[in-house]
């Protein structure tokens, strides 16, 4: 059976690249593609929606999948856990699957479970995160995710030590740790998470240097995990073993959209 697939988003850098993927995917056809501005009634008659636009048109793209009984695969950028707990209840009400990928790379997936494994020991803990500089959210979602997943794996010794952290070039915190973001030319995406303890320091760092060949084999594994899935799901590492155990995230307690912290409540990008 062929899967109908609608790619709201899907005239945008990202799109175009889970376009091209899911093209050449067997079992699988392209049947609606949707800019951010498309009614999203467009949507209508498909068997998957990928969402691939701005966090400011993300959250109603999801709610619209979710409310029409379609399951979704989020690739935008800036959906912290906070965020998804905004439509984790509707999801699992709806008996859909919703699953959400800040980043469709293994090597950034692996960076951050490495970064999560090692984050119990060592109390100082700081993410430099550098994108293009049309990316107009930042942090960006992968350093938002790799900071709750350091959150989760320090949860018995405490949260890390930030000295300092109310000087606004100490960085934005998000669960504790501080995360700068660098927006130039010449960049297509790099983190580096740096891990500091008496006498030593820990520097784990992944490149995405071309984005179509780095994120073609997660976007495959999410697809096929997202075409099933029930209910909330996120990140590749929820599908695949990598080898490297993360303590998962405690689901958030609803909150008003417009508490979320950080840069997922205002206008961020894929």
């Amino acid at each position: 059976m062929t899967t109908r697939v609608a790619i709201v988003g899907g005239t945008g850098k990202l799109g175009g690249v889970i376009r091209a993927v899911v093209e050449a995917e067997e079992g699988y056809e392209v049947t609606a593609v949707l800019t951010s501005a498309s009614p999203l009634s467009e949507m209508d008659g498909a068997d998957l929606v990928i969402d691939a636009t701005t966090p400011a048109v993300s959250i109603d793209v999801v709610r619209a999948a979710v409310e029409r009984g379609i399951n979704v695969l989020v690739g935008t950028s800036g959906w912290s856990n906070e965020r998804i707990a905004l439509v984790r209840s509707l999801v699992d009400a709806s008996g859909t699957g919703a699953v959400f990928i800040p980043n469709f790379s293994l090597g950034s997936v692996i960076g951050s479970a490495l970064a999560a494994a090692a984050a119990p020991f060592f109390p100082s803990i700081e993410i430099v995160e550098a994108h293009h500089e049309t990316k107009i959210d930042s942090p960006s979602g992968t350093a938002v995710r790799t900071a709750e997943l350091i959150a989760a794996a320090r949860a018995d010794v405490g949260p890390v030590e930030s000295p300092h952290v109310d000087q606004r070039a100490r960085g934005q915190r998000v669960a504790s740790v501080p995360i700068h973001s660098l927006r130039r030319p010449g960049v297509v995406a790099r983190q580096e998470t740096v891990l500091s303890g008496a006498g030593e320091s820990l520097t784990i760092v992944h490149d995405t240097i071309e984005p179509a060949k780095a994120y073609a084999p997660g976007i495959r594994i999410a697809l096929a995990a997202a075409r099933d899935a029930r209910g909330v799901h996120v990140g590749l590492d929820s599908f695949i073993d990598i080898g490297v155990r993360t303590r998962p995230l405690a689901p958030e307690a609803p909150i008003a959209d417009g508490d979320v912290s950080g840069q997922v409540a205002g206008v961020t990008s894929a």
